[in-house]
């Protein structure tokens, strides 16, 4: 019965979000070509991504539409009928509400964050928009409600490492906490750089929460994770290569913080080690790179950065780009998973 029930709502989850996300595209890039919201590539970007001139951007607004819908119907669903529906198999239910309505918090504040940086960007009809410091304050902000959200709702400052068992870091986890949520909201936006990249790796985390969510008996968050699964998907069909909108910052920051609410939702958000391992070789390929160049006067240990841009300067069409890194995603997804089921 239980493994029923999850299978067709997270399948209802997954599907209704898909087709609200692909939708709305249909309506939206026709509006957002008429509003003139097109993005503007950097001159220091690869040469060949002049001809994206003008392609709309801020089209994550369809799958946030789509995941925000999807996921405060079906958890309003599961609350006031989870008792006798589920019967005893979940019961659970005010903990994931709490996780699940925070984290919405979380990921649509982000993407307000990010919908404030496109809009001063095509205002102003260039590639930059909030200065990195402004960003970093209301992104340090944002997190920081977060956790008191949950602070205030009674979770303390333990969470599950497996193989571990649960670990109580005091007021440390805090500081942590906030710093993951930001260094992984950043990460994913710098996944952003190529046609269909950051939405397809999103694509398989968000299917490797989904497991997880399933394996751990939390069908709320597991119904979460399927609305970004088809969400993502949806927005895919207008954003594989050659992209006719991009989802902005406004999509990737949204992303950023929704990734982080799942992994804190089933309590553990060190699963983005391995799930966000993509992310976090972006980040990390940007800090090599400035450090060398500092480091050497000069020099570059990359061809450009983040590391899709070093691949493309080698010679990869971004479609490959984008298959190696979804591959790679894949695999860790399912190493994830693995660990999970046996270290929980």
């Amino acid at each position: 019965m239980a493994n029923m029930v999850y299978g067709i709502w997270t399948f209802c989850s997954a599907f209704v979000a898909f087709l609200i996300s692909a939708f709305l595209g249909r309506r939206l890039i026709p509006y957002l070509h008429k509003l003139h919201f097109g993005q503007t590539i950097l001159e220091i970007g690869p040469k060949w991504h002049k001809k994206k001139q003008g392609t709309p951007t801020m089209g994550g607004l369809m799958f946030i539409a789509a995941i925000v819908i999807v996921t405060i119907i079906s958890t309003m669903i599961y609350i006031f009928t989870g008792s006798n529906f589920i019967e005893v198999y979940f019961a659970d239910i005010p903990r994931e509400a709490v996780f699940i309505f925070a984290g919405l918090g979380l990921a649509v504040a982000n993407g307000l964050i990010g919908f404030v940086d496109d809009y001063t960007k095509i205002v102003k009809k260039r590639n930059l928009g909030l200065t990195a410091p402004q960003k970093l304050v209301f992104q340090f902000a944002a997190a920081a409600v977060y956790l008191l959200v949950l602070s205030l709702a009674g979770y303390g400052t333990t969470t599950t490492i497996p193989f571990v068992g649960e670990v109580d870091f005091g007021f440390f986890y805090y500081i942590f906490s906030a710093i993951i949520i930001v260094g992984i909201v950043n990460a994913v936006n710098l996944t952003d750089g190529v046609d269909g990249l950051v939405g397809s790796v999103t694509f398989f985390v968000c299917v490797a929460f989904m497991a997880i969510a399933v394996t751990l008996n939390y069908l709320g968050i597991s119904a979460m994770s399927a609305a970004a699964v088809g969400g993502c998907l949806g927005f895919l069909i207008w954003n594989f290569h050659p992209a006719k909108v991009f989802m902005g910052d406004t999509g990737s920051l949204f992303l950023g913080g929704l990734v982080c609410a799942l992994a804190f939702a089933v309590d553990m958000p060190i699963l983005l080690l391995p799930l966000g391992i993509v992310y976090l070789a972006e980040m990390l390929s940007v800090v090599l790179q400035v450090s060398y160049f500092k480091i050497t006067h000069g020099k570059r240990l990359f061809k450009m950065s983040p590391i899709h841009h070093h691949f493309e300067m080698c010679g990869w069409s971004e479609v490959k780009i984008v298959t190696v890194f979804s591959v790679v995603t894949a695999i860790f997804g399912i190493i994830s998973f693995v660990i999970v089921l046996l270290g929980v």
